[in-house]
């Protein structure tokens, strides 16, 4: 996994701090969930909560999961996005080179 830069710094209920990082893993970037530092394995971009809980709207992460409002959420997978197609982009750019 390699950082590219941090999204969204979020400050938990319990005084934690949660980091969602812009990762580059195998050939793609996602988002991955820090907290406090350490890694969090779990899904790449926000997962809808169902049933909503108050404003959360998605979450992040397993054992401790994260969740996020619906402007968290969609700033994360909007940052995420934007890389992808940077990145496929110069890879067509750099294929119709050769």
């Amino acid at each position: 996994m390699l950082i590219k830069r941090l999204i969204l710094k979020k400050l938990l209920s319990t005084g934690g701090v949660a980091e969602f990082l812009l990762v580059k893993r195998e050939g793609n970037y996602e988002a991955a969930l820090f907290i406090n530092g350490r890694y969090i394995p779990g899904p790449p971009l926000p997962v809808p909560l169902d049933p909503l809980k108050d404003d959360l709207t998605h979450w992040m992460g397993n054992r401790p999961s994260v969740g996020l409002t619906n402007s968290e959420a969609e700033r994360i997978v909007e940052e995420v996005t934007f890389e992808n197609e940077v990145f496929s982009r110069r890879q067509s750019a750099e294929w119709k080179k050769h």
